[in-house]
């Protein structure tokens, strides 16, 4: 499990002894935004994630030999899905992507829907590590749910990719895979409704359904990704996205953040 480090803080616009920095004292709190320090996300160490995980079916075992082998595969693989579809994409487009034979395509994966279950492996897995596993010391449920914003936003700018694949594919995936698919975006909502309920409980929020804000919510963060250059154009970074998006959350959920 990643140690729960080297987190930063986005700082709100205009902190200081000026009158700007008066009003920015009276923003919302800054969003601790990032991911810990020895969470490897490089195209080298996801494939490791692959090769771990499936290691009984790929039969090129060593590391060295498999793991950028999988790691092409894999990018090759997005960049391919994500221009023309993951549906319509056939292994021959893969091996002619890749300049791999067919043959050597089939020592990693069995078929289509093989190297599919890979892909969503690895991002269950890094999903569950890193958002299902708060920091110590944050103080309350807003903090929480701030650090939770920031941690998804990170998430799925180091590994946009993927993200934008499994969102835009979810839908023509196999009756199996998309029930994985399903099933994993349940999984984060319901970390959001965990912390909304929380704050409920203590009196920070006043939210009356739980659920329905957890689920209004997680479509928004997901912005990030599937509206990307639109953000890109108006010139907002990642981290002023989780700001902005974390202090808007608060006060649809009643908080008082001033």
């Amino acid at each position: 499990m990643a140690k729960r480090t080297g987190v930063h803080v986005a700082e709100p616009a205009g902190a200081g002894g000026t009158a700007a920095g008066s009003a920015a004292a009276r923003s919302p709190r800054p969003v601790p935004f990032g991911l810990p320090v020895d969470l490897d996300l490089s195209p080298e160490a996801l494939a490791a994630r692959m090769l771990t995980r499936h290691r009984a079916t790929i039969r090129i075992k060593k590391p060295a030999v498999a793991v950028p082998r999988l790691a092409h595969i894999a990018q090759v693989t997005l960049t391919l899905a994500n221009a023309r579809g993951f549906h319509s994409m056939s292994l021959r487009d893969l091996s002619e992507g890749t300049g791999l034979s067919m043959g050597a395509l089939y020592a990693y994966f069995s078929s289509k829907e093989m190297l599919l279950s890979m892909i969503l492996d690895v991002v269950a897995e890094v999903v569950e590590e890193v958002l299902g596993h708060p920091p110590e010391g944050l103080p309350d449920a807003r903090a929480r749910l701030a650090w939770l914003i920031g941690a998804h936003v990170a998430l799925t700018e180091a590994m946009l990719d993927w993200f934008t694949f499994v969102y835009m594919e979810a839908k023509a995936f196999p009756p199996e895979a998309r029930a994985r698919a399903v099933a994993s975006e349940a999984r984060t909502e319901a970390l959001f409704s965990a912390v909304i309920e929380e704050g409920r409980a203590a009196g920070l929020f006043r939210a009356e359904d739980v659920a329905l804000a957890a689920a209004f919510i997680k479509p928004m963060v997901q912005d990030w990704y599937v509206k990307r250059a639109k953000y890109r154009r108006r010139g907002i970074t990642p981290e002023r996205f989780a700001q902005g998006l974390a202090a808007f959350a608060e006060r649809a959920l009643g908080a008082d953040v001033m």
